[in-house]
């Protein structure tokens, strides 16, 4: 038995493993593009079948598809979505700038998966009736991003600030130095420190649901250049409420087909957006880095949790892995939205030539900050232990806290008690008791940090 069968398309024969369920127009591409040896996301193959399945209902209720046909599409088109298909979808990222294989390669798996005996389906006539690659690929691009920032990323998010929150919290009663240019600075309690993560994750969640509204705009309907040729006029509007149905998004028609096939400009945004909470993961990262340095020769303000041995020759160290990881995936996404950058800007005439790339640095990107929000919220910050033994001696002789006096005996006098502290290694209240008119109990009113972490001008 043969490992291979003889496919056709209109190019002539081509050879394609026996067990394939797509084409020649698939293998072409397969043998075409050896590039990277990965595949695009099955987020995004499961967004251009939903396509499919849309488009064969909607073609059906405007009488231009049979009904047999049109089930059969769907049925097929449900099945992978499912997932049950994956594997048939071999088509490498850096191929065709349409992603014309990439849909091609769903074309030819439905058509298969649709035709039985008695049943002819067809990849071109039937499963991609009323539609171009060059449609379909910017809507799938839309789509498989707002679904997974929707299903994946925004809850992921929302787990990692409600974590902070939490931990906030518990935290409030613990007062610590304050560190601006790492140095010294005026103390806060860790929920406020705390507090500014669960700002900087709420304002992305912010900017995310800002994007999703453009994201939420589909080029479906404009077919080969935004004319909408060979689509009945009917069609953009009824797919778009289809595919709002299926995925419960707010989807509509974008207001210029021409601007929809030529730009990738939602995708930048997002992608901007996506970049900026990559920013504030690092920021996190680093901050826990920070307090967990030591355990005796760094802050050691905290201690996260102990997850695998830290070296291969040094016994006993534990290393602070998920923080780690974390702004490695945070780096990460940095580069890849520099990619869609560029690809955005290669919108030459009636169509952007990199979308495969687009789509696929966009959908990797939102996976990584949602894997690594989980992880940061679970592994490391809801898990952490404050060594509030290493947090007090610190603060009580920390000789910043003098800035407490400033309105009381000036700039001047105060920096030079707390040179003196500093130089002597002693408590900035000592200091400040030989060197004003002002009580000790006066002076420990002025420079309790506790007081200190609420603001305003001491009175």
């Amino acid at each position: 038995m043969s490992d291979h069968r003889i496919e056709r398309d209109s190019m002539g024969e081509l050879e394609v493993p026996a067990e394939a369920l797509y084409g020649a127009q698939t293998q072409r591409a397969v043998n075409n593009f050896p590039v990277s040896g990965q595949p695009l996301p099955a987020a995004f193959i499961h967004a251009i079948a939903r396509i499919k399945l849309a488009a064969a209902r909607v073609n059906r209720e405007l009488g231009l598809l049979d009904a047999e046909r049109a089930a059969a599409i769907v049925a097929a088109a449900e099945a992978v979505i499912a997932g049950d298909h994956d594997g048939q979808f071999p088509v490498d990222v850096f191929q065709t700038g349409s992603g014309t294989s990439s849909n091609m390669n769903v074309n030819e798996v439905l058509a298969r998966l649709a035709s039985r005996d008695g049943l002819a389906v067809g990849p071109n006539d039937h499963v991609n009736m009323g539609q171009s690659s060059n449609d379909v690929i910017p809507t799938a691009i839309h789509l498989s991003a707002a679904l997974e920032v929707q299903s994946r990323l925004r809850p992921a998010l929302v787990h990692l600030r409600q974590t902070i929150d939490v931990r906030a919290c518990e935290l409030d009663h613990v007062v610590k130095t304050g560190r601006t240019h790492l140095m010294d600075a005026m103390p806060l309690r860790m929920s406020q420190e705390l507090g500014g993560w669960s700002s900087q994750v709420g304002q992305a969640i912010e900017r995310l649901d800002s994007a999703m509204v453009r994201l939420c705009r589909l080029a479906q309907g404009g077919t080969a250049v935004g004319s909408g040729i060979n689509a009945h006029p009917e069609f953009a509007g009824r797919m778009a409420r289809d595919l709002s149905e299926q995925t419960g998004l707010a989807l509509a028609p974008n207001d210029s087909f021409f601007a929809g096939l030529a730009s990738q400009d939602a995708a930048v945004e997002l992608s901007g957006q996506l970049r900026g909470l990559a920013c504030v993961v690092m920021k996190i990262a680093n901050d826990l880095r920070w307090m967990n340095s030591g355990p005796l020769a760094g802050l050691g303000e905290i201690e996260l949790e102990a997850l695998q041995p830290g070296s291969s020759i040094m016994p006993g160290k534990v290393n602070p892995v998920i923080p780690e990881s974390a702004a490695q995936a945070a780096a990460q996404v940095i580069g890849l939205d520099a990619a869609v950058t560029v690809a955005g800007q290669s919108g030459n005439f009636q169509l952007n030539v990199m979308l495969p790339l687009v789509a696929n640095n966009l959908l990797t990107a939102i996976g990584l900050m949602a894997n690594t929000s989980w992880l940061l919220a679970d592994r490391a910050i809801a898990s952490f232990r404050v060594r509030e033994e290493n947090l007090r001696q610190p603060l009580s002789r920390n000789p910043i806290l003098v800035t407490a006096l400033n309105s009381v005996i000036g700039y001047d006098a105060a920096a030079a008690i707390a040179k003196k502290a500093y130089a002597a290694g002693r408590p900035i209240v000592e200091v400040a008791e030989e060197e004003t008119d002002l009580s000790r109990e006066e002076l420990e009113r002025l420079l309790d940090p506790a007081a200190l972490t609420r603001g305003g001008i001491p009175e």
